[in-house]
Formats: C-alpha cells, sequence, structure tokens
C-alpha cells in the first residue's frame, strides 16, 4: 500500500507533466468536509466537495459522487438516478485498491490510479457554480484548487473520464456560498 504521501506525489506529477494549473495548500489534516469547509482558502468563489465512494449490494458497480459540502447524502436518490438498486457506501479495500485512496482521502484525482475505469464519475451539477474546484490531491494534508474550465476541460478529459450529472432534490440552496436554512 502507498503511503498518502506518495499517491499525493503521483497526483501532482501527473498534474504537472499534463500542464494543468492548480493552486497547492498544505494543511493540518481534514478528515471531514467540516474541516475542509473551515479552511481559510475556501470561500464562496471556491467550492470544496463533499466526496463519496459507493458501490451496490454485489460490489460489481462503483461510483465516486461529488456533493456540495452541505447536500445530505441519500442513496435513495443517487441509486434511482444511475439505475443501480441499493447502493451503499464501498468498502474501504475497495477505496484503496481502485483509487489508491484512504478514507477522509476522497477525491476524483484517485481516479488517475482506475486503470479499468471501474469507478463512474457522478456530481451535484451546483458543484459547477463557483469560479474555482478545490479537492484533496488524495492526501488530506493538502487542497488543490483548479479553475472550473481546467477541472472539468482539463483533468478529466486528461483522465479519459466522462462524468454524470445527478441532481439531488431538496438539496439546500445557496446565498453568498452558505446553505440559505
Amino acid at each position: 500500500m502507498q503511503t498518502n504521501s506518495a499517491v499525493r506525489d503521483a497526483v501532482l506529477s501527473w498534474l504537472d507533466q499534463h500542464r494543468l494549473p492548480y493552486r497547492l495548500f498544505e494543511h493540518a489534516r481534514a478528515d471531514t468536509i467540516e474541516d475542509c469547509v473551515a479552511m481559510p482558502f475556501i470561500n464562496e468563489d471556491v467550492t470544496i466537495c463533499k466526496n463519496v465512494f459507493l458501490c451496490n449490494r454485489q460490489q460489481t458497480q462503483f461510483t465516486l459522487m461529488l456533493l456540495m459540502p452541505h447536500t445530505p447524502f441519500r442513496t435513495a436518490v443517487v441509486s434511482k438516478a444511475l439505475g443501480v438498486s441499493r447502493l451503499s457506501f464501498a468498502p474501504e479495500n475497495a477505496l484503496q485498491a481502485f483509487l489508491h485512496l484512504s478514507p477522509g482521502s476522497v477525491s476524483p484525482l484517485g481516479l488517475l490510479f482506475d486503470t479499468e475505469r471501474r469507478v463512474a464519475l457522478c456530481y451535484e451539477p451546483e458543484i459547477r457554480q463557483s469560479e474555482q474546484i478545490a479537492f484533496h490531491p488524495c492526501d488530506n494534508t493538502a487542497t488543490v484548487i483548479f479553475t472550473q474550465d481546467t477541472f472539468w476541460n482539463g483533468v478529466l478529459p486528461a483522465l479519459g473520464v466522462r462524468p454524470t450529472a445527478v441532481p439531488m432534490p431538496g438539496a439546500t440552496p445557496l446565498m453568498d456560498g452558505k446553505p440559505n436554512g
């Protein structure tokens, strides 16, 4: 098993090799979305996503879902939208095997290691509304920030990933980048 810092170094090297611009911030360990949202470089211009790794009951279909930080995750909504019954949180060993990630470090940048393309990427459309988007570089002691254009039209195509939008009914609308309600 690779260490988080070795995986982070591989991700950053890949981004540099592909000339994909980003800003890197190193910080104390951020295990929860609350820790992430509280970081001083996260503001109304930067969306940091809540990333959820899911699988079907048979553990034959895997999905990485990107959500707004305060959107409650509802398996039934995502399951219905994807036509997959009984989605639940994927086991930790699948997270490591497919994406080289550990809990607390889940990131779409881990798709770099999914060479067999077993993991589908889905997202809540609202995450694209800010000017920038942020993720851990597969290590929760750092955060990379991309412009939305760089992430959606640079990073994902370079990874060979085609994401699927999944609206989340009942998500809290945002006012000035903060949940309203």
